[in-house]
């Protein structure tokens, strides 16, 4: 009989384990093992391989004896199909291979021949010669949220992932309790990450917007984003100081005691998109990009990539499931990074686009742990040295405005006036802006040059602009393609004007006028200076 119990292996480890394997007879015994027991067609299919390449190393004798040679296993299980139609994986594509075969030394006389053994720190067959950095039965625990600031300030879009951040952990605390592994803490936290020069004020104002602990680093140098220096910090930082790939050890800060986050959450920002993929690919994880909905709860898995066997069903807890919209812009897909048998993928991490969350009140009298990080930052990164620079402005920021009206392609029979009119109203309100659809955006419409400042790409709202939530907006010549209402789908209030009856954003209208936007932007201009609008508005709803 052979001695491996293939029932105590899947299929991954089975294949890895039948290559240490030499004696035919032995196989043969282990492929009725298997055919006795779970009979997995992979598995039988695996075993049967390694006895015909026996076979055919005893018929090719010649070459028997002369060289050792090494093969590379492709693992068949990372090409498996996705979980379904609108859940991806955010950690299987992880996997590194490494870039090629070990070099051989000579081994001619007065030459050293012995051969330097990669190990990868696993108790298994390394045939397959898989590169794995990631840790084994990790303990992983707290929800990072990477804090962009920019001239001194919190970015808003690093308010409202901390709202959002301590909320989800309010609720993980319900639903979870106290930490898996037992650890010190009653409840996971919300840790805030800062990196730049003089941080310690906003780690403070952190705390008061929702995060438990905030970590800064400050630097002069770091004043402006660096990519090398930002993401060696804030991964040394998820790491808790430990090196790449080792354990967690004595050298833990005293607030933590495990290897790395359980989420990370940072920015969409320009800044942010750069930094959350090069952390999470030092962190060996994965990264669902541009998201705007975020929940935790437990998911049945049945792909075998996943589970490890075919047919079975895993439950994975404390799932963070992440909703982005689609390229295409018509539905939403929900990705999860989830661990594979023998590989685990932490943190779980995603990039938030700015204006899907609210930051919660701040309350500076909140109690929070303030911990400046302490590593040596090496002079390599920051051998680019920039002499001088130039600040752009600002730029339009829609997210704030208490009412914004938006101008679509009906504007095209007078471009010039259309506009005059939209900025008429948004003058009308105390709080509001002009925003534009793409048709407008990408139309190239030639208008006058006192209105042309407005025809900016900054002012776009849709899946590929800004998303905004206003109390009321306005839209005017606007079709409603599913592109724009991804941008403006959570206003309070939403208005729109067009001349046909059948557009799209009727369908996610609170008020539909039916009309053209020529006469129509005029007459709520007049109600909203006489303080009519209620009226005006019933009268052209009937």
């Amino acid at each position: 009989m052979a001695d491996i119990d293939p029932d105590e292996h899947t299929v991954d480890e089975l294949e890895s384990e039948v290559q240490s394997v030499d004696d035919p007879g032995a196989l043969d015994d282990l492929l009725t093992d298997e055919e006795e027991g779970k009979n997995r067609e992979t598995a039988k299919e695996a075993i049967q391989a390694r006895i015909d390449e026996l076979q055919e190393e005893t018929e090719d004798g010649d070459a028997a004896g002369d060289t050792d040679h090494e093969e590379e296993y492709a693992d068949a299980g990372e090409r498996g199909d996705d979980e379904s139609e609108e859940t991806a994986d955010a950690g299987s594509d992880e996997e590194d291979a490494e870039s090629g075969d070990e070099e051989e030394e000579a081994g001619g006389e007065g030459e050293d021949g012995d051969d330097d053994e990669e190990e990868d720190g696993l108790d298994r067959p390394t045939a397959d010669k898989r590169h794995v950095r990631a840790l084994e039965d990790g303990v992983y625990r707290d929800m990072y949220v990477y804090c962009e600031t920019q001239g001194g300030d919190l970015l808003d879009v690093s308010k409202e992932m901390l709202g959002k951040a301590r909320e989800l952990m309010d609720g993980y605390a319900e639903d979870y309790g106290p930490p898996d592994d037992g650890g010190p803490s009653d409840e996971e936290r919300v840790v805030a990450v800062l990196v730049g020069d003089e941080m310690e004020a906003l780690a403070e104002e952190a705390v008061a917007y929702g995060a438990d602990v905030a970590v800064y680093h400050e630097d002069d140098r770091l004043e402006r984003f660096r990519h090398k220096p930002y993401t060696e910090i804030v991964a040394d930082v998820a790491r808790g100081g430990s090196p790449p790939g080792e354990p967690a050890g004595d050298d833990q800060p005293d607030w933590r005691d495990y290897d790395k986050p359980r989420y990370f959450l940072f920015p969409a920002t320009n800044n942010g998109r750069d930094l959350s993929a090069q952390v999470q690919g030092e962190l060996d994880s994965g990264l669902a990009s541009d998201c705007s909905g975020l929940f935790i709860e437990n998911e049945l898995i049945t792909n075998p990539v996943k589970t490890g066997e075919p047919g079975e069903k895993v439950e994975f807890e404390r799932v963070l499931h992440m909703k982005r919209p689609d390229f295409s812009g018509f539905e939403y897909s929900t990705i999860l990074c989830l661990d594979n048998p023998d590989r685990e993928f932490h943190p779980q991490g995603c990039s938030v686009i700015p204006g899907s969350f609210e930051a919660m009140d701040p309350d500076f009298d909140r109690e929070g742990l303030v911990v400046e990080h302490d590593l040596e930052l090496a002079d390599d990164w920051f051998r680019v040295e920039v002499p001088e620079w130039d600040t752009l402005d600002a730029g339009i920021d829609l997210t704030g405005n208490e009412v914004v009206v938006a101008v679509g392609r009906g504007i095209g029979d007078d471009p010039t006036r259309g506009l005059e009119l939209a900025l008429d109203l948004v003058d009308a309100f105390d709080d509001a802006d002009l925003g534009l659809s793409r048709g407008v955006v990408t139309a190239s419409y030639d208008v006058d040059g006192h209105v042309e400042q407005y025809v900016t790409e900054e002012r776009q709202i849709g899946e590929t602009g800004q998303v905004i939530e206003p109390d009321l907006y306005v839209a005017a010549g606007i079709s409603g393609a599913i592109q724009h209402k991804v941008g403006m789908d959570e206003s309070e209030t939403i208005v729109s004007i067009n001349t046909n009856p059948e557009a799209d954003i009727r369908d996610f209208s609170d008020y539909f006028v039916e009309g053209d936007l020529f006469d129509v932007l005029p007459r709520l201009t007049e109600a909203v200076e006489a303080g009519e609008l209620d009226a005006v508005t019933a009268e052209d709803d009937d």
